[in-house]
């Protein structure tokens, strides 16, 4: 792993992106270890109710128990590794593997917990009930959190907890996943998940939405259409003051506005529909009675590391990026909005996500064109001689007060892509969790910048 990443110079090597080396050694010092997400409580809303997500290259079952308890487990049966969830959703109250018939429970009130082996045929006969069932139970993910409606989940028990591992970037995630209002929470999924598969390194989408400003030149024939919510030029509501935002001890970073305290003055949106329009007009009332004077932030769109994005405005959206290969990935995008709204401002909602994201959105198949592009014409043993450039902004960045480790880099900027490839570099070097986190936890014990 040695100079793979220099952010001495701001360059990363092309091997990143390609190499197999690269990717396998990802799944243990990345995926196994790192706090990652699985989905959304909506997900899962009843009992015994399951959704079949990823943690790396690994297939998990993300199930709520008859206690409401959500649980993250490894869908492969104990007994010849045969896949016991193959369908993407449903409600059951076993899983039961279709290759010998092993099957597990999904509640954990008569057993220890779910996942526990509860049936084989010919215990008694075959295996003259001598194998010991509670030793055989799937493979359980030892840290699960439900965070403001969104589920995470680390294989690593000796993880920091989900909060510290985000830190004050909290702050940005929680103003895409809050009500609009300003109440903790409040948003739901609209339909399901658009999953699809890129020929490119997942890398490719995480650095992408971590904050590169940049390369917004890919998107100005959309621009010029207009498919943004007015019907007028533009792809979103309109964007007030964005910097680069990024926090060099934990990986995360987004483009956003920085935390400020006086609500702006209400834009008016949806001219074309009234209704809609009248909503988002009282909900930005009750935010500023809600919130008051608390610090409050505005997310354009953020990366939490490794390989979680989202935007926090509109569209509102969260989108995952699932390593197949190192040059293949699958994109998952999940589509929120206020859990109470009317029906016609979901609607509205619903019609505008689909034009601006996912595989037949406009602005995301810029996206995808440019990292298949990158991709094929990296994979070369010339072009793998030569690394990426990410030297932009280098030396200029400026501590946030308000936030404990994060800095401000500007508008246009590859801080935060060196931030993303820097913690990319600590745990591929394979450093235990004290180190990984000293800086972070120092500079929540310092005072505040300025």
């Amino acid at each position: 792993m040695d100079g793979l990443v220099d952010l001495r110079t701001g360059t990363v090597s092309r091997e990143v992106f390609v190499s197999e080396e690269v990717f396998r050694q990802e799944q243990e010092r990345i995926f196994g270890r790192a706090w990652l997400f699985i989905g959304h409580e909506d997900m899962v809303k009843e009992p015994d109710d399951y959704f079949v997500s990823r943690m790396g290259t690994e297939s998990v079952v993300l199930t709520r128990d008859r206690q409401g308890k959500i649980n993250v487990l490894l869908n492969s049966c104990m007994h010849r590794g045969m896949k016991v969830c193959r369908a993407d959703q449903g409600n059951a109250r076993v899983f039961t593997c279709p290759y010998h018939g092993w099957s597990y429970s999904t509640d954990g009130r008569l057993v220890d917990r779910p996942g526990e082996l509860v049936g084989v045929p010919g215990f008694s006969s075959h295996y003259r009930s001598e194998l010991d069932k509670k030793s055989w139970g799937l493979v359980h993910c030892p840290r699960v959190v439900n965070y403001r409606g969104t589920i995470w989940a680390s294989w690593d028990e000796n993880a920091p907890d989900f909060e510290e591992y985000i830190g004050d970037f909290a702050y940005y995630l929680g103003a895409a996943l809050d009500h609009r209002d300003g109440r903790e929470g409040g948003s739901e999924m609209i339909g399901g998940v658009q999953k699809w598969r890129v020929k490119c390194n997942w890398k490719f989408a995480a650095e992408n939405f971590i904050g590169d400003l940049y390369h917004d030149i890919s998107h100005r024939s959309v621009d010029l259409v207009g498919i943004g919510p007015s019907g007028g030029k533009g792809r979103r509501d309109r964007q007030r003051g964005r910097t680069t935002v990024g926090f060099p001890d934990l990986g995360h970073g987004g483009l956003a506005e920085l935390p400020h305290r006086a609500e702006p003055d209400y834009v008016a949106t949806y001219r074309n529909h009234p209704e809609v329009e009248e909503y988002y007009r009282q909900v930005h009332e009750a935010r500023v009675r809600n919130l008051g004077d608390r610090l409050r932030v505005t997310t354009g769109t953020g990366t939490i590391f490794p390989n979680m994005s989202f935007h926090g405005r509109q569209p509102r959206t969260i989108a995952v990026f699932h390593p197949i290969s190192p040059t293949e990935m699958e994109m998952w995008r999940i589509f929120l909005v206020d859990r109470d709204a009317p029906q016609a401002v979901k609607d509205v909602a619903r019609h505008y996500y689909l034009r601006y994201s996912g595989p037949g959105g406009m602005t995301e198949s810029d996206d995808m064109e440019n990292w298949v592009y990158a991709t094929e014409a990296s994979t070369g043993v010339v072009a793998r001689r030569y690394p990426y450039n990410y030297q932009m902004g280098m030396g200029h960045s400026q501590p946030i007060p308000e936030l404990r480790g994060g800095y401000d880099g500007g508008e246009y900027s590859e801080q935060n892509a060196r931030i993303f490839y820097g913690r990319w570099a600590q745990f591929m070097e394979g450093r235990d969790w004290n180190a990984l986190m000293a800086p972070a936890r120092a500079a929540v014990a310092e005072p505040a910048h300025g």
